[in-house]
């Protein structure tokens, strides 16, 4: 009865803090311990406590923001994607030498686009984030090219009316978002015209992989060079969309 017991409570323990990492990855802007204990139904000292475990392994972080997902779980992540990666990185690779600018491997996790693969700029002036760096959804390239998979009725779902605005640019109503969305979606391709950051533009598309994981393959770079590489960046980045497709498909 007391390893029944024993191993009762180890669930329980396991589904609490498994509850509070889902809860922190639908927003991992930052969250008080009162809106994880919310969005989780569990009390705000069992909060506490579960944090606190977690962030002894790096698997939450506490920031001036609030509680984060920590760099332990990103890395586990990325793990994840290890063969889409692997895969991609030749071609990621080979088009960043080729436009002599930053591209970005994603991967869609709720209201944000996670890197998961970057080559860098050799360029003086350039765009460079660390792997791992979340972005958010609706105000960037990787991300809108993610969102545009999803449906309306998800996307309102998934984003509140209002949207955070990080520049004089930034789309902050939902509905002029989804508008926008619904160009890309026939256009296949989306845009970051200094949208996240002021004085940077991104280019990005959706990459199908096969896998209920969902990519995204992005440019970025400053917006002094926009509008003399949108085409480049564009046709070469077709180019690579269709040969990870190509070799992800067997």
């Amino acid at each position: 009865m007391s390893e029944d017991n024993d191993s009762a409570s180890g669930r329980q323990v396991i589904s609490r803090a498994a509850a509070v990492l889902r809860a922190l990855a639908e927003d991992n802007s930052g969250q008080s311990l009162g809106q994880i204990a919310k969005k989780t139904d569990l009390p705000r000292t069992t909060v506490h406590r579960i944090v606190a475990a977690l962030e002894a392994q790096q698997l939450a972080a506490t920031t001036p923001a609030g509680v984060r997902l920590g760099q332990a779980l990103v890395r586990l992540a990325a793990s994840a994607h290890t063969d889409v990666v692997a895969a991609a990185r030749p071609f990621v690779e080979a088009l960043g030498r080729r436009l002599r600018e930053t591209v970005d491997l994603c991967v869609f996790r709720g209201q944000h686009a996670v890197s998961v693969d970057q080559f860098a700029s050799d360029q003086e002036l350039r765009v460079v984030a660390a792997v791992g760096t979340a972005y958010p959804i609706h105000c960037t390239a990787h991300g809108k090219a993610l969102l545009a998979r999803l449906d309306d009725a998800a996307l309102e779902e998934l984003l509140g009316a209002r949207l955070e605005r990080r520049t004089a640019s930034t789309i902050t109503a939902r509905k002029d978002l989804l508008a926008q969305l619904a160009e890309v979606r026939t256009r296949g391709w989306a845009l970051d015209l200094e949208e996240h950051a002021v004085g940077i533009c991104g280019i990005g598309v959706h990459i199908e992989t096969g896998q209920s994981e969902q990519y995204a393959l992005s440019v970025a770079l400053p917006a002094a060079r926009y509008e003399g590489q949108l085409d480049a960046c564009l046709a070469a980045l077709f180019q690579c969309k269709a040969e990870i497709e190509s070799l992800l498909a067997g």
